[in-house]
């Protein structure tokens, strides 16, 4: 689409759209064929591509190869900018990963990204209450996790639980508004200690021990908000280990 208008295009696919990657797969089978008939070991998925030497002469040498095959076989254009050589001590960037020695992490730029979606599914001034952003919120965090658990992550899911349970937290002071709904949420919890008058609009009380007191963490599993925490993490980390 340009300008508003719908263009017909005879080549290439649109960006981000459901059928590109199967037929990036389907047009790169020449180049998987190619490279297996050569001895060169590569993982592919979609346009993304590792190519893997014993050197980094190897390296140069197999990028030349793979260059030559992609744009002057394929007709294609290698992106100059995010090809590189590298080695797992300095850690691999694919698709979302860190491949070091012994384990797998996710890439910050990726833990930035999904902090920034949760951001916008959680704005502090907006009529929607807090059951209805656990609605919203729990495909992206299941799809997340889904995706990410395979890395060693179990540090970084749990602090972005925590961040996201706080985020949560400040959306129902600021539906509270006032300290008496808090005091009320208190008793209800069973708390007999002596309230305190705090603001409902200051980030910093969100963490507070008395609002996480009136609203701990089993005030969440109630509203159904999906937890990191619970999934198993790991995976691909281990199945390297023992490899």
């Amino acid at each position: 689409m340009r300008d508003g208008v719908w263009e017909t295009k005879e080549i290439g696919s649109p960006q981000g759209g459901v059928i590109s990657p199967l037929l990036s797969n389907i047009y790169l089978d020449h180049f998987d064929q190619a490279m297996k008939d050569r001895g060169i070991r590569i993982v592919r998925y979609a346009d993304d591509i590792l190519i893997l030497a014993r050197t980094r002469q190897e390296a140069w040498r197999y990028q030349q190869i793979a260059t030559a095959i992609l744009e002057g076989e394929l007709k294609l254009v290698v992106n100059r900018a995010k090809t590189h050589l590298t080695d797992v001590h300095k850690g691999v960037a694919f698709l979302g990963f860190i491949i070091w020695p012994k384990r797998v992490s996710i890439h910050p730029k990726r833990i930035e990204k999904f902090k920034a979606r949760i951001r916008e599914l959680t704005p502090r001034n907006h009529g929607m209450n807090v059951e209805a952003m656990v609605e919203k919120l729990n495909p992206v965090l299941r799809g997340w996790a889904n995706y990410f658990r395979l890395a060693d992550c179990k540090t970084v899911f749990g602090q972005l639980m925590a961040w996201i349970r706080r985020r949560l937290r400040m959306k129902q002071m600021r539906e509270w508004k006032g300290w008496k709904p808090l005091h009320k949420a208190l008793r209800r919890r069973g708390y007999k200690g002596e309230f305190q008058k705090i603001s409902m609009f200051r980030w910093r009380n969100s963490a507070s021990p008395l609002i996480n007191m009136a609203l701990p963490n089993s005030w969440f599993d109630e509203l159904g908000l999906t937890n990191l925490n619970s999934y198993e993490v790991g995976l691909l980390s281990a199945s390297t280990r023992s490899s």
